[in-house]
């Protein structure tokens, strides 16, 4: 499965591309950060946003998109951009018919280095190590948009081999099920024909 991470941000939004199964160490496609000027209006930095990551997809072809879910801040204007990237990078996603999977600052940390509570400096060096680089991603937004992208691998990989499983359970229960009704249908046009004689 191949994924592509996003760490949405107006300045900098943070993409990562890694390459890999649950179980088994993933692999470094590519990673970077699209950069807008601060004194660019504001839906022309969306717009560069937009642009970056679609050709991102364009030419990585990543079979899903990990985009950082974005959670109230006590700086509104950081929060603000942080969302407006964020849901662009989600209609790209969606525009490409990938599948979009939100996940927690909390949650990636955990998933990387086994603490929600890891700061930046622990993320990378996590990221660093997981992916055999030789020398750490920067900046940090490049090493978080690598750990989504690893949290997605892991997490979501299982998630969805849980949700293939539960599809079949119900789907064998439905098939059980039709044949049952079958088998009594024809128990009761057998039963009806045997009285029919009488």
């Amino acid at each position: 499965m191949r994924v592509l991470g996003v760490d949405p941000g107006l300045t900098r939004c943070g993409l990562g591309i890694v390459e890999g199964a649950p179980g088994r160490p993933p692999k470094l496609v590519a990673v970077g950060v699209i950069r807008t000027p601060t004194d660019l209006d504001v839906a022309k930095r969306l717009v560069r946003i937009e642009q970056g990551i679609d050709e991102w997809i364009a030419e990585h072809r990543p079979d899903s998109v990990a985009v950082e879910r974005v959670f109230a801040q006590n700086n509104v204007r950081t929060v603000m951009g942080t969302a407006q990237a964020s849901g662009v990078a989600m209609v790209v996603a969606a525009r490409r018919g990938l599948p979009v999977a939100l996940h927690t600052p909390s949650e990636v940390k955990a998933a990387v280095t086994g603490s929600g509570r890891a700061d930046k400096e622990q993320v990378t060096t996590m990221v660093t190590r997981i992916l055999s680089l030789p020398e750490r991603p920067t900046p940090a937004d490049a090493a978080d948009a690598l750990a989504l992208a690893i949290c997605q691998v892991w997490r979501g990989g299982v998630a969805n081999k849980l949700a293939e499983a539960a599809a079949t359970r119900t789907n064998l229960e439905a098939a059980a099920q039709a044949q049952s009704r079958l088998q009594l249908a024809r128990l009761r046009a057998a039963v009806a024909a045997q009285e029919g004689r009488k």
